[in-house]
């Protein structure tokens, strides 16, 4: 839209503030001149930035600039004193009544506004349009670019989508013949269990035959020990007998037969403890194992340990760690807000640290202590005392979780022991087959270092 302009009183003025543009050149200009002006004769306003530099003062004094040159004349007019020495061509030309066909449009508006020659506000309003209509055609060259851009992303995105259809088909019909191959598979395994099922049945009815064949082989062997038995003690009294006969007359060379059976005899029995050969007999079945009844079941070391003492007592956590091979896992955060809540977290995690240090050295069983690590920003630097394993939880892990996996790894029956007041987490790890501790009963343990 053209710049509408007014005249009143026979001088020219504006009736809407200058285009964008020429206000930056305006002031571009009034910047430049300003450090050649004393400054006592500048307007108040502008007096603070008389020493900066020019760039400087078109970018903090703009709107003072703006303004003094608007309502300062005398200023004005030393501003356009200024352009008029930098571009005298420019401004004869324009007091001539002509513009010149090559001059920027923006210098031929900055250049009117301040020496104001006849006319001036329509160059200044022309100079407008024609920033407006540079403006538009530069929106438009970049649209254009921008939508060039785009439709060859857009292209490219359709053959990477395409790309990627194609890549989708051939794993949808590889993974279509895997499943036909499984299947075959799956069928194959299943007619080999039916088989083995089968084989499992004749084996189990052969077994039975052959208990029952052994059952009375058993009582036929039983009589035949007895007989022999007999037969034995017979031969041992006939062989009492001529001991007694020849005691009296063995020769020497018999007592050194005598001498290196002993020894041979010896040498085999210390070689049998050596070896911890059980007796021959040992692995025989009796009478009373082939009775049918429900059998006891024997209890674990575990129950014998909590059984011995309350469960209260920390010597039960003693006697929980002295069993084989014995794995304690501490909830830290647990422990130590029970124990020492006042205290910053690095302290709580060191303090608690040094005690199982010491606990594990005296235990010798082995120790992990896990703590919350789903809020760190970054990794805990942290040097783990010697004997205690320290893990922290990852992003988007509680450590209940933490402790819950790192007892699903232990294999069924080692003795693991979680410390942790948690009641879901003694729940979880029980049916694990962990031992759950109160955090109680280990701060009272490592108090006693």
């Amino acid at each position: 839209m053209v710049t509408q302009v007014a005249e009143q009183g026979g001088t020219e003025t504006l009736d809407a503030p200058l285009p964008e543009g020429v206000r930056q050149r305006v002031v571009a200009v009034a910047a430049d001149a300003l450090g050649a002006i004393p400054p006592s004769e500048l307007p108040g306003p502008l007096r603070p930035y008389a020493r900066f530099t020019p760039g400087r003062r078109a970018k903090y004094a703009a709107t003072p600039l703006a303004a003094a040159l608007e309502q300062d004349a005398p200023f004005r007019v030393r501003v356009g004193e200024r352009i008029r020495r930098a571009q005298p061509d420019l401004v004869e030309a324009l007091e001539a009544g002509t513009v010149p066909a090559a001059a920027d449009p923006l210098d031929v508006a900055a250049a009117a506004y301040l020496v104001r020659p006849d006319g001036w506000t329509k160059l200044v309003a022309a100079a407008g349009d024609e920033a407006q209509k540079a403006d538009a055609e530069r929106a438009d060259a970049e649209a254009t670019r921008t939508i060039t851009a785009l439709r060859e992303e857009l292209e490219e995105a359709r053959d990477a989508a395409k790309q990627s259809a194609d890549r989708l088909r051939l794993a949808q019909d590889e993974a279509k013949r895997e499943a036909d191959g499984l299947r075959r598979r799956l069928r194959a395994a299943e007619a080999e269990m039916r088989r083995a099922q089968a084989a499992t049945r004749k084996a189990e009815a052969e077994l039975d035959a052959e208990r029952a064949a052994a059952s009375s082989r058993g009582s036929q062997q039983d009589a035949e020990g007895r007989r022999l038995r007999g037969r034995m003690s017979d031969l041992e009294a006939q062989l009492e007998a001529a001991r007694k006969a020849s005691r009296e007359g063995r020769s020497a060379d018999e007592v050194r037969l005598r001498l290196l059976l002993d020894t041979v005899l010896d040498a085999a029995g210390g070689l049998r403890r050596e070896l911890a050969l059980p007796p021959v007999s040992s692995d025989a079945e009796r009478p009373a194992d082939g009775v049918d009844a429900v059998r006891a079941v024997a209890a674990g070391p575990e129950d014998v340990a909590a059984r011995a003492l309350a469960s209260d007592d920390p010597a039960l956590l003693d006697q929980l760690l002295a069993l084989p091979q014995a794995h304690m896992v501490v909830d830290g955060y647990n422990v130590t807000k029970a124990g020492y809540p006042t205290l910053p977290l690095e302290k709580q995690r060191l303090r608690l640290l040094g005690g199982l240090a010491a606990l594990a050295a005296q235990s010798g069983a082995e120790v992990t202590c896990v703590f919350d690590g789903a809020d760190l920003g970054a990794p805990v630097l942290l040097a783990p005392p010697r004997g205690v394993r320290v893990l922290f939880s990852k992003a988007g892990e509680t450590a209940d979780e933490l402790i819950r996996r790192l007892v699903r790894a232990e294999p069924r029956g080692r003795a693991v022991v979680v410390v942790s007041s948690d009641r879901e987490v003694a729940d979880g790890i029980r049916k694990a087959g962990a031992r759950p501790v109160a955090s109680a009963m280990l701060l009272k343990r490592l108090a006693r270092f």
